[in-house]
């Protein structure tokens, strides 16, 4: 869910290939599972850094992400999409007209991702043609995909509160995703419910159209020995959600999505760059 390296949109090619490398020695065997990279601002840089040449280099690097740091792949006949948040934020830019491209495929029922990899029924990577393949069916409100976006979608207020046990941020945390912006998502993509990130603890949201947005907290900002993460379960007839920020306290959540006789399980994470090693 973004931040692979804390000082990514700054490094060199030749050491954004050290940090791939750290983060598959970090994944250990768990390499051979089908794995999907959400881009965060610390990867691609900020509004001012943000160039469209160095995310296309990066987003070659992971599985399933489009010249524009954009996703969409399947698992049994669950639909996911991700976005890339940082150009949405930065108002008119070449990235944003791109990420507002696949939003419109995925809008008109098209599978919009160019010659990457579709989750097959048994959860294994296959080919997807070059050119762009009809869906089934056109999605109805909250049946579209599940959304994964860096930055939260714009809400009234996000609140830093101190106090709150964990070591700061490495980055202010008032960046949401503007609501004109929002308001295009939510209506091309009617997502299920939409994962984010970019902040220091879980939350559990529930926008005025009833789209729900969770938020995963960082592995890193509460304490190192305890890192946070978000395990979701899609399973018809009733869904789960649980978040873990320690070793100790796990709470589950009900998913009230619309699913048919199928279970999908995943492992939601984000801000992994402070457990790899300093570039």
């Amino acid at each position: 869910m973004g931040d692979v390296s804390a000082r990514g949109s700054t490094l060199t090619r030749g050491k954004w290939v050290s940090v791939l490398h750290q983060f598959h020695e970090m994944l250990g065997p768990f390499i051979e599972l089908p794995f999907h990279v959400v881009l965060g601002d610390m990867d691609v840089g900020g509004c001012s850094g943000l160039d469209s040449n160095s995310v296309y280099w990066i987003a070659r690097s992971f599985p399933g992400l489009d010249s524009s740091g954009c996703g969409a792949f399947d698992i049994d006949n669950v639909s996911f999409v991700s976005l890339n948040a940082v150009a949405l934020l930065c108002g008119n830019n070449k990235l944003r007209f791109s990420v507002e491209k696949a939003v419109e495929m995925e809008r008109i029922g098209s599978s919009w991702m160019d010659s990457e990899k579709e989750m097959g029924d048994c959860g294994e990577f296959t080919k997807t043609s070059d050119s762009f393949g009809r869906r089934k069916d056109l999605v109805s409100s909250g049946l579209g995909p599940v959304l994964f976006i860096f930055h939260c979608i714009e809400r009234k207020m996000v609140v830093v509160r101190k106090g709150m046990g964990y070591t700061g941020a490495p980055y202010e945390l008032w960046h949401t995703i503007p609501p004109n912006a929002t308001q295009y998502i939510f209506q091309a993509l009617k997502p299920r419910i939409v994962f984010s990130a970019h902040t220091h603890e879980f939350c559990d949201h529930t926008h005025s159209d009833g789209t729900r947005e969770i938020t995963v907290p960082s592995m890193t900002w509460k304490a190192r020995d305890d890192p946070g993460f978000v395990f979701a379960t899609f399973r018809s007839g009733g869904n789960t959600m649980t978040k873990d920020t320690s070793k100790d306290a796990v709470d589950d959540y009900e998913m009230n999505l619309s699913t048919q006789h199928y279970e999908t399980q995943l492992l939601l994470f984000h801000s992994v760059s402070l457990l790899i090693r300093n570039e």
